[in-house]
């Protein structure tokens, strides 16, 4: 058990440092919220540390950035509050929880990809009202709900069905490598 911990704990710090690197690999958008490879960082950190251990993962990762260390993607610090896209970053440990939390049992593929759609939207469920609040109030855009969702979702849905691929396809990778080395 207290083996298991050590290796939890390393992995989590590997899935820190993925995450910080996944937030500086950026394909622009007109939006300014640009594609980040760190969705597929969330769902693998909940699929193979478990829900507990990738949530706790991503909440690491949100604070040391809130504390200054440069693992965003546009900077650091606690005035990270105010970016509109602040809210995706609070809905990644959820998206890890519940990723995790239904893989925690049965890890086949469909269930991968279920899982990750659930994350998913855990993450949007998140992230697109923190956004539209931001930029809205704080901002004063003055920007409809359909404009928000547009932004802050629908151009990012093709990029996000192609990074629950990926992770599918590493999971049925990685999962046998981790039983075999005794890491699950």
């Amino acid at each position: 058990m207290q083996r298991t911990n050590v290796y939890k704990m390393v992995l989590s710090a590997v899935f820190v440092a993925l995450m910080t690197a996944g937030a500086y690999i950026q394909i622009p958008t007109p939006t300014g919220v640009s594609f980040t490879l760190q969705i597929l960082f969330v769902f693998l950190s909940g699929i193979l540390l478990g829900p507990g251990w990738g949530a706790l993962t991503q909440l690491v990762y949100i604070l040391l950035g809130l504390v200054g260390a440069p693992v965003f993607s546009q900077g650091a610090g606690f005035a990270y509050v105010l970016k509109p896209s602040f809210g995706f970053l609070l809905g990644y440990i959820g998206g890890a929880a519940v990723t995790g939390w239904l893989t925690r049992k049965d890890k086949s593929l469909l269930r991968i990809v279920l899982a990750c759609l659930a994350g998913l939207a855990v993450i949007y469920a998140v992230g697109l009202p923190y956004m539209g609040v931001i930029l809205n109030v704080y901002l004063k855009k003055d920007l409809s709900v359909a404009a928000v969702v547009q932004s802050g979702m629908l151009i990012f849905l093709p990029w996000d069905a192609l990074k629950i691929a990926v992770t599918a396809i590493l999971s049925k990778t990685l999962l046998p490598a981790m039983r075999r080395s005794g890491l699950l």
